[in-house]
């Protein structure tokens, strides 16, 4: 028995949750053909084996033809889903943890241009700015099928051994006739509340003749959309309270804010350096005035807040959703007594900003989520004899090659250059609004010290420090410099490092040039806005940001405009000159031969970076595979095998930056995707 909130049971109607913790709906895009196959069941079931109490899927399952995926969306109006939907359930149930699917009609929220080339549908012609289509307004036969299709998707849902669905209504096609910001119509659907509640209970209806009393049904709901112009919180408050009183919902999952644009999203979804948990106290004034079940998720990331959520009453499950993409095994190693082993939601949004971008979710730091077929949570020891292991440099790839190899039972050296370990990432979380990042440094630097790595700081190793260990294998994990050479005068420029190590303090006219279009620019960018500098953002992209998604582009555009930054795309820096006391930049394009030029202060140039390759060069004609990797082996998790060189005395391997510029997930999964093989 255990007196942690956090673990008490919970009862929603007929269903027994075992603990308060959930995961709510989101959608990873691990869908087959719209459908949740092997790789997407996978996901579900490995927060199940963490002992997670909900699991709610797809964010949100369509229920029309007309709806079209938007983001990887699963296609509840198939019958197709059913048996897949009953291996997910069946699996999930095995391990105690009940499951849940999000449906919904996107109404505006996608676009026209897929799938069947339907009209997109809104209560009312006005486009979602998100999205950009102009919606067609929904006539009374397009209702009528509306209706069918939700009732029939519960009906599916039941089919396939789900415990419950829950209805989305925030940014899509139900909620879309409770707001003004959306509903203009001069019919029996707009004007009272009751008119614009009347679609709603026509899909709760239906939904309830299909499936009966006995099935679990909720919606997640706007009750204040935040917005002049959008629902109020007394009228989201009073539909709350209408829909307790119907007697046709079992939970409500309420959300604050608005979605139509990136910014406003933002505050739904928070990110990094934005306020955690910030609706949490509104959802507990919603629960106590309707005293019905309520869930609720927006950055609710640790586990402190976690039950304080539900210590506090403000709750009745507690969303880890983030938290859950980074670490599965939450309640489990609570449970343990393990809480300072949970991996860390560093609130990078990597995950939401790739789907958004059409990609899967990936964490930023745990590249086993969605790849549960092939890359382990838990990672086990060796059955094979321990090795030798010396790993260089102390970054994100070089603690995760540590980490995972001690995890294996091998002895392990790490050298690093610093007094202490991070790297990159270190670099990164210099910025105020980033210092998240550093618990991606911070978790591995913890879990090495417990496997006994031995570290060793302040140790720039050369090829005799390596091979006075006699290693069975090497790691080389040193990183790389800033590339700046790609400009004529590169030696009058600054690098991104310089900017955010301090190394440099920006002052004047500054230029940046962002020929990466990734975060190293824009944080060093962001940092020089910050400190009062007249600046200018020039990229050879056709906007600014080109590899940063929608959640992280809103903290740097909030920046670059309340600074008033000038930024200008579609143009290259060809050099930099010495001009009296400051400098020259002159400006090309791909698109004609004008030449223009830039006075400043500082110049500095973004590119990535270059291999920091010398020690793995050096150590090289000494290994056993001459520095070669088997790819097949490496995709498979297979052991490497390669041996070319019969005096070779160890492995060789590069990973991360070492090998190329890119970013942090890639070099943790070059880590550990190598290592968990060994």
């Amino acid at each position: 028995m255990t007196t942690d909130p956090l673990l008490q049971p919970y009862r929603l109607r007929h269903l027994t949750l075992r603990n308060r913790i959930m995961s709510t709906a989101h959608e990873p895009a691990y869908s087959e053909d719209g459908l949740p196959k092997e790789r997407y069941r996978l996901y579900h079931v490995e927060k199940a084996k963490g002992g997670i109490a909900l699991t709610m899927t797809a964010g949100s399952a369509i229920v029309s033809r007309d709806s079209p995926a938007a983001f990887g969306n699963l296609h509840a109006y198939k019958d197709e889903i059913v048996p897949w939907l009953r291996e997910l359930s069946d699996a999930c149930h095995e391990h105690g943890t009940a499951v849940m699917m999000q449906i919904t009609h996107l109404g505006r929220r996608t676009n026209w241009n897929k799938a069947d080339w339907l009209p997109v549908l809104a209560p009312s012609p006005i486009r979602e700015p998100a999205h950009r289509s102009f919606p067609k307004t929904a006539e009374d036969w397009d209702i009528e099928r509306i209706v069918r299709d939700y009732a029939a998707t519960a009906e599916r849902m039941a089919a396939g051994g789900l415990d419950g669905i829950e209805i989305e209504a925030y940014g899509h096609l139900l909620d879309g006739f409770w707001s003004p910001a959306t509903n203009t119509r001069d019919d029996d659907y707009n004007g009272s509340l009751d008119n614009r509640l009347r679609f709603t209970w026509r899909v709760l209806d239906a939904i309830r003749e299909r499936v009966g009393p006995g099935f679990i049904v909720g919606l997640r709901m706007v009750a204040d959309e935040d917005w002049d112009k959008g629902l109020s919180r007394a009228e989201g408050v009073e539909i709350a309270r209408r829909l307790v009183a119907s007697g046709k919902v079992d939970f409500l999952n309420l959300i604050r804010g608005h979605i139509d644009t990136d910014a406003a999203l933002s505050k739904v979804i928070p990110v990094q350096g934005m306020a955690a948990s910030p609706h949490l106290d509104f959802c507990g004034e919603v629960r106590a005035e309707t005293k019905f079940p309520i869930l609720h998720a927006a950055r609710i990331s640790d586990v402190a807040t976690a039950r304080h959520a539900i210590a506090e009453g403000k709750l009745d499950m507690v969303g880890m959703t983030r938290a859950h993409i980074a670490d599965p095994h939450i309640v489990r190693k609570i449970a343990e007594g393990r809480e300072d082993e949970i991996r860390p939601c560093v609130g990078a949004t990597y995950c939401l900003d790739r789907i958004y971008e059409g990609h899967e979710a990936l964490c930023i730091h745990n590249p086993a989520t969605g790849r549960e077929r092939s890359m382990p949570h838990v990672v086990t020891r060796t059955d094979g004899p321990a090795r030798k292991v010396v790993v260089v440099g102390a970054g994100p790839a070089g603690l995760e090659a540590a980490r995972v190899s001690a995890e294996r039972g091998h002895a392990v050296t790490l050298f690093e250059a610093a007094d202490r370990p991070g790297g990159q990432v270190r670099l990164a979380a210099r910025l105020p609004r980033r210092r998240e990042l550093i618990g991606i440094v911070d978790w591995r630097a913890e879990m090495c010290a417990r496997r006994g790595v031995d570290m060793r700081f302040n140790t720039y190793a050369e090829a005799a420090d390596v091979l006075a260990l006699e290693p069975d294998l090497v790691i080389v994990a040193t990183g790389g410099l800033p590339n700046t050479g790609i400009v004529e005068g590169a030696e009058l420029v600054a690098s991104s490092w310089d900017i955010l190590s301090g190394d440099v303090k920006p002052a004047g006219r500054v230029l940046v040039y962002d020929d990466n279009a990734s975060h190293p620019g824009l944080m060093a960018a962001e940092a020089i806005a910050d400190a009062g500098c007249e600046l200018e953002l020039v990229t050879p992209e056709r906007f600014f940001a080109a590899d940063i998604g929608g959640l992280n582009h809103v903290p740097y555009a909030a920046a670059f405009d309340r600074h008033g930054v000038r930024i200008t795309i579609n143009k290259r820096v060809l050099g930099v000159r010495r001009a009296g006391n400051g400098l020259v930049a002159t400006l090309g394009s791909d698109y004609s031969e004008r030449v223009d030029e830039r006075e400043a202060d500082l110049v500095v140039v973004e590119h990535g970076t270059l291999p920091l390759d010398e020690l793995y060069f050096d150590l090289k004609p000494h290994s056993r595979n001459l520095g070669e990797v088997d790819h097949d082996a490496l995709i498979a998790v297979a052991p490497q095998a390669v041996d070319r060189n019969p005096d070779g005395r160890f492995q060789l391997f590069r990973i991360g930056d070492a090998v190329a510029s890119r970013n942090v997930h890639a070099a943790i999964y070059d880590a550990l995707r190598l290592c968990v093989a060994v």
